[in-house]
């Protein structure tokens, strides 16, 4: 059996065209997490088209779609900034999504067990499973920063549109003016404006000093929600109600996940499509605001600033933010692309997929900026006041305009809601990476073993992610946010575009495409050669390059991280990335011959490589010698020749 590849009963069953239905059922009996209708008995397949698709939409569309994206568009230009969204998705996003899809269908492997296309660049799969684990454990955190503002939204009035029973910092969010003045022995001095610089006249105005206090919902999110320390130096007690809400979100994951694609295609339903519902709820609330214009007009509309196209950094983050949107290079892609049926057509769900999710972050754009700009109207403040970048856009500026509404407690909670239901489908495929690359790499043992391997995955990441609920948890998650979920993924989407177009063969790879979606025209083929060849490799290696060049140490509003914080950042970077170079040594010493035969070698496809069941392998990647195999079958009713 192992000189041609065949591991067990099973793949001798349903490699085999010709083996019965009953024997197929009573191989996959076996397996509660394979259904009677699977292609692929070992692994199991979608159990419908619409699960696959729901789940790469939920997936690819996240949190960042309704805090980042909106920021960035009213930052960098307003409607400006679609021109190079847009140029970005076509050369960078679509290309690399197609890409990374289209691998793990081919061969039905996770990101690990891919790279038997290109074994020196196996270290690229382990870094993306790093990756999404870490990201794993601080995006729970914020899943868990949701679940609390969703409890704490079954309060009327909200809790962050008073301070009373909380607060000793009162409740004025209106500036505090003071009067900078010269003591006899020459330090300064703040008193009050009405005070002069005698004690008998009115302040000079160019001794003015305003101090903003904070507002109301920003006291809450730091002294009630995160217990907020006053720097990482300070860890402090483990803030239970956001540990409890850890929990709860670990236990709907893991839930979610018992059965694997079986039970989450199931969930996505309801977790990707009740989001939309929600944005459309609030965009038409927010519309029939007073100063709901405003908002709009700022975000897309006359204030859209063209000459913001001439500078670098806006064409950076407009690629960066459809990098990291459509979650390219975090493994998520591949690992769930694996589990199609051979044949399906991963070029037109890359279409769909990446369209949805763009549209998505621009409609949720409106929503978001309608309601802040009846807020701008309420405090009298520009919109670029109140509009704030990353968490403060989530959990402060928008719940505090939100209890501004009637019937606040309703609206808040929709809108935390749709924050968790967001926060699920990518914890959904995030897992579901790691839990592939396993039993991909151990499936003797852990193929029916996937609902207790989820329950400890669960676990093992809940109590790493414990840190992340302590008064310092925010630096923590902030920190892992800047030194993994950054320009790890440039590399690792750089390493993989480069060993697929020019190690393994963009030429080969557009054939074995072909092979799942047939065959297409030479016309149809010239726009992805060239991206992958020649566009894509550039556009990324420039914003890497921009991005390493341009780096500064992450702060925390105005709190600067220690330096043993940041030397720890950096050790994270290292542990995801040495890998790498690791494997590729190990490779290379593994082969036989001298170096430069070794090194050729290693970039050569294994000899597993390929279809994953036999009858997809074809004239190019069939095994001489199989067409000839008799194998009994046992099953519990009778003998089933093969």
């Amino acid at each position: 059996m192992r000189k041609y590849g065949l591991k067990n009963v099973s793949d001798l069953v349903f490699k085999n065209p010709t083996a019965s239905d009953e024997a197929k059922n009573a191989v996959k009996s076996q397996d509660p997490h394979v259904g009677t209708e699977d292609e692929n008995a070992e692994r199991g397949n979608w159990s419908s088209k619409r699960e696959y698709m729901l789940s790469m939409i939920g997936y690819a569309v996240g949190l960042g779609n309704v805090w980042r994206f909106p920021y960035l568009a009213y930052k960098h230009g307003g409607g400006a900034f679609l021109i190079p969204y847009v140029i970005m998705l076509s050369i960078a996003g679509l290309p690399l999504f197609f890409l990374e899809s289209s691998f793990g269908q081919f061969c039905s492997q996770g990101p690990i067990n891919v790279w038997k296309a290109v074994p020196i660049l196996q270290g690229v799969g382990i870094t993306m499973m790093l990756v999404s684990t870490f990201v794993a454990i601080y995006y729970n955190v914020i899943l868990a920063y949701s679940i609390y503002y969703l409890f704490a939204s079954f309060q009327y009035p909200l809790p962050w549109s008073n301070c009373s029973g909380w607060s000793d910092m009162g409740c004025n969010i209106n500036a505090t003016e003071y009067c900078n003045t010269t003591s006899y022995n020459g330090s300064l001095v703040a008193l009050n404006r009405s005070a002069g610089a005698d004690g008998n006249q009115s302040c000079p105005e160019e001794l003015i000093v305003s101090t903003p206090l904070q507002t109301i919902s920003e006291q809450y999110w730091d002294v009630v929600a995160l217990q907020r320390t006053s720097s990482m130096d300070e860890t402090g007690p483990v803030v239970w109600h956001l540990a409890l809400c850890l929990l709860l979100g670990w236990i709907m994951i893991g839930a979610a996940l018992f059965k694997g694609i079986k039970s989450s295609g199931k969930v996505v339903y309801f977790t990707a499509t009740f989001p939309y519902a929600v944005l459309l709820i609030l965009l038409i609330r927010g519309v029939t605001l007073e100063g709901a214009r405003n908002g709009i007009e700022y975000y897309i509309g006359s204030q859209s600033n063209l000459t913001k196209l001439s500078e670098a950094e806006v064409w950076k983050d407009a690629a960066t933010q459809i990098f990291f949107s459509l979650s390219i290079a975090w493994g998520g892609l591949t690992a769930l692309a694996s589990y199609n049926k051979f044949h399906n057509n991963c070029y037109k769900d890359s279409i769909i997929v990446c369209v949805t999710n763009c549209g998505t972050s621009i409609f949720a754009g409106f929503a978001i900026f309608s309601i802040l700009g009846h807020m701008a109207h309420v405090y009298g403040k520009p919109v670029s006041e109140v509009a704030q970048a990353g968490f403060g856009l989530a959990f402060i500026a928008y719940p505090d305009a939100l209890s501004k509404l009637p019937i606040s407690p309703l609206w808040s909670i929709l809108f935390f809601f749709m924050l968790i239901t967001l926060g699920l489908d990518s914890q959904f495929a995030g897992i579901e990476v790691i839990t592939t690359c396993l039993q991909d790499a151990y499936p003797k043992f852990l193929k029916s073993k996937r609902g207790l391997i989820t329950v400890i995955i669960c676990v093992v990441l809940f109590l790493l992610g414990l840190p992340c609920v302590t008064g310092a948890g925010i630096y923590w998650v902030n920190l892992i946010d800047t030194f993994v979920a950054g320009w790890i993924l440039l590399v690792a989407g750089l390493l993989e575009v480069f060993g697929l177009s020019c190690i393994y063969g963009g030429n080969r790879f557009i054939k074995d495409i072909e092979m799942m979606i047939g065959n297409k025209s030479a016309i149809f083929w010239i726009w992805w050669r060239s991206c992958w060849f020649f566009i894509t490799p550039f556009v990324l290696l420039v914003i890497l390059g921009w991005s390493v060049y341009t780096f500064t140490a992450p702060t925390y509003g105005t709190v600067e991280y220690p330096e043993w914080g940041i030397a720890l950042g950096w050790c994270m970077t290292a542990f995801c990335l040495m890998w790498i170079p690791i494997v590729a040594v190990w490779r290379i010493a593994k082969a036989s011959g001298g170096l430069w035969q070794r090194i050729k070698s290693t970039c050569v496809p294994t000899e597993d490589w390929g279809p994953y069941l036999e009858r997809h392998r074809g004239e190019r990647y069939g095994r001489p010698g199989t067409d000839n195999i008799n194998v009994y079958v046992i099953s519990n009713k009778n003998t089933t020749r093969l």
